[in-house]
């Protein structure tokens, strides 16, 4: 799949998203929506994917990539 074709199908399922539950709910609502339209659109994600970060050269491991889709993030 090109990276246009799946950057709008990714933005079609957080569309969908938003039009089902409407604003104002707590991200993790949205994340799990999400990750459920990205499975029925067979879009392959990771959630919740380590993050290390490097401060003052050491390597940390304190924050989390939400989602990943294949060659992007979101």
């Amino acid at each position: 799949m090109e990276f246009d074709e799946l950057s709008r199908k990714v933005i079609g399922c957080a569309i969908e998203v938003h039009r089902q539950l409407g604003p104002g709910l707590l991200e993790s609502t949205y994340r799990q929506c999400l990750a459920r339209e990205l499975s029925h659109a067979a879009i392959p994600f990771q959630m919740e994917v380590p993050l290390p970060v490097r401060y003052k050269e050491v390597l940390l491991d304190v924050t989390k990539l939400q989602n990943g889709i294949k060659r992007f993030v979101l």
